[in-house]
């Protein structure tokens, strides 16, 4: 690929190794991930769609559905443009999607069309009929394998006391499903998809993990084993490729100092933590430093994170290597006025908003000999 058709960013060496280093050139891609927050279109399908129909609670009409759209579309096209202002994110990891062709019909938006994304998705097991997806730019990435992998968790995790009791003012409008008979709570797969980045072969997975419905303690197995089945799948990658490069993203409904992130996948604040196989989580440190993706019980938190494999923090950047990490929180995606002052300005009576989260990104660079 000719150089000429990349995004080059230019910066100086001592910002990554040191100062008395002369300017060189960088390849730069954005990666980012987005809660979509409830991406319906107005067609009644076999899911739990009902309450966003025209006839439904949220009288969600064409019209709205393609504001909603409108908006998503121009988040998406800026994200990561403070230091990649040519291009929009390479990969997007989403949450809350209907269906394929919401995101058939999100792509085609002015704002997004001329960057030809490419899209990998799969319908989950989730009753509220919302799954995970992946976009990416078709002349940068190309996949090569792709996979959903069901969480399979069931009632008889949580533990005794945790059964007994709800916390109330942990409700959550994403709730978890749970099959009676089988005792299984449905929620969403994780989809694991492989490809090339110019040239490049990197793992991407995309994760959706189950809400706080019904209490954070409560439903804390259940993000537990998600954190360690997200774990199992990076091991499953490395036995393959020792050298592989993973980028593990997506709404973990948990903070990064929460069990289902430390242990379960073994995340690590400090990138001179992360041992071979290991994984850093620059949104750690983010959130220390008062950062937040969504606002919950009052409070901001990242719930929202981008983890990285060891083998993305070298400093070798002859090949793509992390760069650094951040919040998109414009001004036009915050609420200005009211009770949520401050918060992601989402979809209410009056106003088509954007999500109820701010997305996330991170960098990816590659030095230009």
């Amino acid at each position: 690929m000719r150089i000429k058709k990349l995004i080059v960013l230019f910066f100086v060496l001592f910002a990554i190794s040191g100062t008395n280093a002369q300017a060189k050139k960088y390849i730069v891609h954005t990666v980012a991930f987005y809660n979509f927050e409830n991406l319906f279109d107005t067609i009644n399908e076999a899911n739990n769609d009902e309450e966003w129909l025209p006839n439904g609670a949220q009288n969600w009409t064409s019209k709205k559905y393609k504001q909603k759209l409108h908006n998503l579309a121009r988040v998406l096209s800026e994200i990561g443009s403070t230091d990649n202002p040519n291009n929009s994110p390479t990969l997007i990891g989403g949450a809350e999607i209907e269906n394929r062709g919401v995101l058939e019909d999100l792509i085609k938006e002015p704002a997004l069309i001329g960057k030809d994304y490419g899209i990998v998705h799969f319908d989950s097991p989730d009753k509220r009929g919302i799954d995970v997806a992946l976009l990416y730019q078709k002349k940068h990435f190309r996949p090569t394998s792709f996979k959903n992998i069901p969480l399979l968790i069931y009632r008889n995790q949580l533990n005794n006391k945790a059964k007994e009791k709800n916390d109330k003012d942990d409700a959550s409008d994403d709730k978890s499903e749970i099959d009676k008979n089988l005792d299984r709570v449905y929620t969403r797969d994780i989809l694991l998809v492989t490809g090339f980045l110019d040239g490049e072969e990197i793992n991407v997975m995309v994760n959706h993990w189950p809400s706080r419905s019904g209490g954070e303690k409560k439903s804390s197995p259940f993000r537990e084993a998600a954190g360690r089945l997200d774990r199992k799948i990076m091991d499953s990658i490395y036995k393959v490729n020792p050298n592989a490069k993973i980028i593990n993203m997506g709404d973990l409904n948990d903070g990064t100092y929460n069990k289902s992130v430390k242990e379960g996948v073994g995340a690590k604040r400090k990138k001179e933590e992360v041992k071979e196989f290991g994984v850093y989580n620059p949104f750690e440190q983010m959130a220390k430093e008062g950062n937040a993706s969504l606002f919950y019980r009052d409070a901001g938190d990242i719930f929202d994170q981008i983890m990285l494999s060891e083998t993305l923090l070298k400093k070798d950047f002859s090949s793509y290597r992390y760069w650094k990490a951040g919040v998109y929180n414009k001004p036009f995606m915050i609420t200005t006025v009211g009770q949520y002052k401050g918060y992601p300005l989402r979809h209410g009576a009056t106003e088509i908003g954007f999500s109820d989260h701010f997305p996330v990104y991170v960098y990816l660079i590659k030095e230009i000999k």
